[in-house]
């Protein structure tokens, strides 16, 4: 179920890639804060509605449990989220799928701190295995020392991503309804982003004009039902039965889907939309860059334990 999520995670990339073209198109006068999160947005927003009318309202009210739980992962699902998105207008969509899997190392480096002991020698070659191929995907200046907006944000929502592992995970929300604290989730980030997409809006007319073309309202909703709703209840359904350490492994394989996905459906959504977003190519650097994040995913989530959870 959890490799099912990641298809579906790997599909958001392109659409999202092509969602924010759309909105930089139309908007030209808005700033790239407003781009993001009108692109995000909506999906929440139809997310928690889609929920309630299929649904329904979820049996009894959500207990401080779950309403706790919801909010937390939210807040950091709406901020790995934001930056993510925000960093995507900056690099390509396969680029941003390897780059986010940052977050399978900072799980087991969480772990060595709150434990207070040192990982091992694998871990920190992993680590820096890790950061050779970040730098590679993000085209690190080595002269200047510099690493673009997009990386740095890409990065950021990792860490932002790595709370929400680990929330979901903890054992003191064992008992908690998975579409319960799915629903909060998606409340929180609605709310969030819909406040953004307010103040950062250049006009009012900007907040709905978006869903007069039936592209982008397509592409909102196929965000919506598959990238949204689909993959979050099963991460929320599934990722508790197993530990953090086997979920960080599984999750490894997004960025592989979602560099596949971007190799033929940029082209096909621009001939759909009217806008220039060409198809992706595995560069050498991609190849290499992501191939290193990955073998060091894979052998850092090898090395823990994998029946034990990571969080309390």
């Amino acid at each position: 179920m959890l490799v099912l999520a990641t298809l579906y995670w790997g599909l958001s990339f392109p659409v999202i890639k092509a969602l924010t073209t759309l909105n930089r198109i139309r908007f030209p006068d808005g700033g790239s804060w407003f781009v993001s999160a009108q692109a995000v947005a909506p999906r929440f927003v139809a997310a928690v509605i889609l929920m309630l009318v299929f649904r329904g309202l979820p049996d009894g009210l959500p207990t401080l449990a779950e309403a706790g739980q919801g909010l937390v992962v939210g807040l950091f699902a709406a901020a790995g989220a934001l930056l993510q998105t925000d960093g995507m207008q900056f690099t390509d969509a396969s680029t941003s799928a390897f780059l986010t899997q940052f977050s399978a190392i900072l799980v087991p480096a969480w772990i060595a701190v709150r434990n207070r002991r040192s990982p091992g020698l694998l871990v920190w070659a992993c680590c820096a295995i890790v950061l050779v191929g970040v730098a590679i995907l993000g085209h690190f200046d080595w002269r200047t020392l510099r690493f673009g907006r997009g990386g740095w944000e890409t990065l950021l929502s990792a860490a932002a991503y790595t709370g929400q592992i680990l929330w979901i995970g903890k054992r003191k929300y064992a008992g908690n309804r998975p579409e319960t604290v799915t629903l909060i989730m998606f409340a929180v980030q609605a709310v969030a982003f819909s406040w953004l997409a307010v103040e950062t809006a250049p006009n009012p007319r900007a907040l709905i004009a978006p869903w007069f073309s039936p592209v982008w309202v397509v592409l909102t909703l196929a965000l919506t039902i598959v990238c949204t709703i689909g993959a979050f209840s099963l991460m929320t359904r599934w990722q508790p039965l197993i530990s953090e350490t086997q979920a960080g492994l599984i999750y490894c394989i997004e960025p592989v889907f979602a560099s596949m996905f971007a190799l033929f459906l940029p082209a096909i959504i621009s001939r759909f939309s009217a806008i220039d977003y060409p198809n992706e190519r595995a560069t050498v650097s991609l190849l290499i860059g992501g191939g290193l994040v990955t073998v060091a995913n894979v052998l850092i989530q090898m090395k823990a334990p994998s029946g034990e959870p990571v969080s309390n």
